[in-house]
């Protein structure tokens, strides 16, 4: 079948090619074409195409867990957001609060120490009052005694006897200031 195939190969070279000739191939090289096509189709089939679909299949399924893992970490990183507005608003009120909390304290302590101020003072008045009464009373105590035994030498020069005796010296003495009292009160 060779040795016919090539004779007729070479009787087809021999002679002219006229017309649709040209342009059709030669009945045995469509036969051998078909042949390595089915052969080329056959193992593309059987050997390349299903390692290349598997390749196709084994990148759709990386993609596909890329895709999985990128949506687990954006909801992941949407939670975390979530949780970190949370957390600053729940900071923003303690700080608030805590301002508050503040301000009332200080609120506390200057009424308190306002308080206490006042009650200071109302005692060191008061205690002030006690010693200018104290000293007043002095000052009365030692100025009559000074003016009694003054205006007891004084009428004694005057009405030219002595006043030697305490009751009439203390008569004496108590008229002239009830007396200096009663001026003092009339001026004023």
């Amino acid at each position: 079948m060779l040795a016919q195939t090539l004779l007729l190969a070479e009787e087809a070279h021999t002679s002219e090619v006229e017309g649709a000739d040209l342009i059709l191939p030669a009945p045995y090289d469509l036969l051998w074409s078909i042949v390595i096509f089915a052969i080329i189709a056959v193992v593309f089939t059987k050997v390349i195409l299903p390692k290349l679909q598997a390749v196709l299949d084994e990148r759709a399924e990386l993609i596909q867990g890329g895709i999985e893992k990128a949506e687990k970490a954006q909801a992941e990183a949407a939670a975390a957001l979530e949780e970190y507005t949370a957390q600053l608003t729940e900071a923003r009120a303690e700080a608030a609060r805590i301002r508050e909390d503040a301000r009332v304290e200080a609120s506390q302590i200057l009424a308190e120490a306002r308080r206490r101020a006042g009650t200071d003072a109302e005692r060191i008045v008061e205690t002030a009052q006690r010693q200018i009464d104290a000293e007043r009373h002095q000052a009365v105590i030692s100025l009559r005694t000074e003016v009694g035994s003054l205006a007891t030498e004084l009428a004694s020069r005057i009405v030219g006897e002595s006043l030697a005796d305490d009751a009439r010296q203390q008569r004496v003495i108590d008229s002239f200031l009830d007396d200096l009292e009663s001026t003092v009160k009339a001026e004023g």
